[in-house]
């Protein structure tokens, strides 16, 4: 996430899972693309619309049925930007990623305590072993809470804007724009 509003891991339910498996949102950012100077959203349907033979709700409801049949939590990893956008804030470093997968992968991920994020609406871990806590909340990471609400709320309603296509039931575990 190139405007650094999403944590670095944060817990989805099953209607979440499928909403952002749909989504498929990744960022075009400077020195990775050409032609960019700040991020660009990226909304690909299952992260690969353009291989996709069947439509993307389908796609979601069989990652539904895997999870539910093997009792699996769904982790949405941030390796993105922390304390603001690119160019005002700082990469993920890898050591935080990682510490964010082995706690995922050693199950202390799903044992912690969270705190429910106001614009997206899933689970973010209060502490993880090894990580900064104050990462593990984007808006505490950032020094200008104003700023951080406003792009919160602006990716918030890019979401709801490429979602208006998938109309049904997945829309309401969305991010909320009031």
């Amino acid at each position: 996430d190139a405007f650094g509003v999403l944590p670095p891991v944060s817990k989805l339910s099953p209607g979440q899972a499928m909403y952002h498996f749909i989504s498929g949102y990744t960022a075009k950012v400077a020195g990775t693309e050409r032609g960019i100077t700040e991020p660009v959203p990226n909304f690909s349907a299952c992260f690969g619309a353009a291989f996709l033979t069947l439509h993307p709700t389908r796609y979601a409801e069989l990652l539904q049925d895997k999870m539910q049949k093997h009792g699996a939590n769904a982790w949405l990893v941030n390796t993105g930007w922390s304390g603001g956008a690119y160019g005002t804030g700082e990469r993920m470093s890898i050591k935080t990623t990682r510490r964010c997968i082995d706690a995922i992968l050693d199950g202390s991920a799903a044992e912690t305590d969270y705190v429910k994020d106001d614009a997206f609406g899933f689970d973010i871990p209060v502490a993880l072993d090894g990580v900064d806590s104050h990462l593990l909340n984007p808006r505490n990471a950032w020094e200008d809470k104003g700023a951080y609400d406003a792009t919160a709320k602006k990716l918030a309603g890019m979401f709801v804007k490429n979602f208006e296509k998938y109309d049904g039931p997945i829309t309401q575990h969305g991010p909320r724009v009031d």
